[in-house]
């Protein structure tokens, strides 16, 4: 179930928040845990289990490692709850790509090649295996008292607005919150979640679905039949399809979490006015961004370490992980040297030289992180680079009646380029200052009653707008769904 579905929306959330609103305070953290399962076991009914399970464990090795005194039996602790989390995640989402590449080399050698039954991706492990860890270490480290009871573990891990795609929220930043989200649970602040929300549903539905479709049928088209224009504009398409789809999933899922009184943290910040590789990875899928920070480039010594060469390996290493995180597959990882390249090279000599252009090296940041996207889409190293050639060599496009006609029943039509005219305008409406205070006060400032009629009367027509092309189209993926 995806939040942008005609399930969720007509059936799932009305009778959720019916229950929600009406229940007693004290039995309502009981109706968000009962109906974050059902949301989980609708899409995921068999591994459901396994999340079920992995909490259970997880709550009573890190409750037994926080009694204890003895820094070598925490430790000991501390690692058996990663060793759980991690090799999970590894065997689940890792497994079969490291069985695929050992098969390989073994059929180059002549040997036999493993037999492996190839597993299946349990729905959002990649998030919710981040925020087990961050629970163990953050107790481990004394940050944060562990939480009372196991229903309040079970309620942080599965809580269904972030459960599949984020934000990834760092425990400390939300214990207090299971118990004291009920205060925030204002007027003001359910007419903000339900207006967040809408705007996030019409991002993804209305303007990433539409562009997304464009980027599905170009990425389809055989590699000999591809013309340059028509491979530039997939990239293009995919790199604004991927930022709606995503940004507007995370709007939808702070909406919700505000609609019951929690505050999530940002997870987008107008990624692709950047001024800098650095930049982008401030303003991209921020919490993801934070937890490697935090989690991985502090340990490894972060920028405290003596060796320049060291601070370069580091976050060469991180960005490797990052893609690595993102999928099992060599694109995902060359996606993230790609980037991990670039940051060093900023760190070198090329951040002096960006920072004299001002926001006018958004001109630079724009085209590497779109040409980056390419190995995100394709996952593949080889196809990628095949895609490439077509881009950077002159490949004439299949032209009907001054119209690029694609082979598999797409081509450019009006409702295409005014959707990507919108999503560019939207991409960088902060460029300008006007562009700043507009999304200021729309997702920040104070509403008056007039702001909150003009904003009710936008979101109900984006909300219908986003319903209808809901029922009337098959094209509804969530690409980080899979992750």
């Amino acid at each position: 179930m995806v939040f942008s579905s005609i399930t969720f929306i007509f059936y799932f959330l009305p009778i959720f928040f019916f229950v929600y609103y009406f229940s007693d305070r004290r039995y309502k953290n009981a109706v968000i845990l009962l109906g974050s399962v059902f949301f989980y076991a609708w899409g995921a009914p068999k591994f459901v289990f396994v999340l079920l399970g992995t909490t259970v464990i997880d709550f009573y090795v890190v409750r037994l490692m926080s009694h204890q005194q003895r820094k070598p039996l925490r430790a000991a602790l501390l690692c058996l709850s990663l060793s759980i989390n991690l090799g999970l995640l590894f065997y689940f989402k890792y497994c079969n790509f490291f069985v695929e590449n050992i098969n390989h080399l073994l059929q180059h050698a002549g040997v036999k090649p493993i037999t492996w039954a190839k597993l299946l991706l349990p729905i959002g492990i990649s998030f919710y295996t981040f925020e087990t860890v961050t629970y163990v270490v953050d107790v481990y480290k004394k940050v944060h008292k562990p939480l009372r009871n196991f229903w309040d573990y079970q309620l942080y891990i599965i809580l269904f607005p972030k459960l599949i795609a984020g934000p990834i929220i760092r425990f400390h930043d939300f214990a207090d919150q299971i118990y004291d989200h009920f205060d925030h649970e204002t007027l003001d602040n359910k007419l903000r979640g339900f207006y967040r929300f809408c705007l996030g549903l019409g991002k993804k539905v209305l303007i990433g679905n539409v562009i997304g479709a464009a980027a599905d049928a170009i990425f389809k088209i055989p590699m000999e039949e591809l013309g340059t224009s028509m491979a530039w504009f997939g990239a293009l398409s995919y790199t604004f399809q991927i930022y709606f789809d995503f940004s507007g999933y995370s709007d939808m899922a702070i909406g919700l979490g505000l609609m019951m009184g929690f505050r999530f943290p940002e997870n987008f910040n107008n990624p692709y006015t950047a001024v800098s590789i650095t930049d982008f990875w401030r303003r991209w899928h921020m919490t993801l961004g934070s937890w490697m920070r935090n989690y991985l480039y502090i340990p490894l010594g972060g920028n405290r370490v003596n060796n320049k060469l060291r601070l370069y390996f580091n976050l060469w290493l991180v960005f490797l992980a990052s893609g690595l995180w993102h999928g099992a597959a060599w694109g995902f990882v060359v996606w993230g040297a790609y980037h991990g390249f670039f940051l060093v090279i900023e760190r070198l000599f090329l951040g002096k030289w960006l920072q004299k252009m001002g926001k006018a090296a958004c001109l630079y940041t724009f085209p590497v992180v779109l040409m980056g996207w390419v190995f995100f889409k394709i996952e593949y190293f080889h196809p990628a680079i095949g895609y490439f050639k077509r881009m950077f060599s002159w490949h004439p496009d299949v032209i009907t009646k001054w119209k690029f006609d694609m082979t598999q029943g797409w081509r450019i039509d009006k409702e295409y380029i005014v959707l990507l005219i919108i999503a560019f305008v939207f991409s960088f409406l902060t460029v300008s200052e006007l562009g700043k205070k507009i999304q200021q006060k729309v997702y920040y400032g104070q509403y008056s009653a007039k702001m909150h009629c003009a904003m009710m009367f936008t979101c109900l027509t984006i909300f219908i707008l986003s319903a209808g092309r809901i029922t009337v189209s098959t094209f509804n993926p969530f690409i980080y769904f899979r992750f």
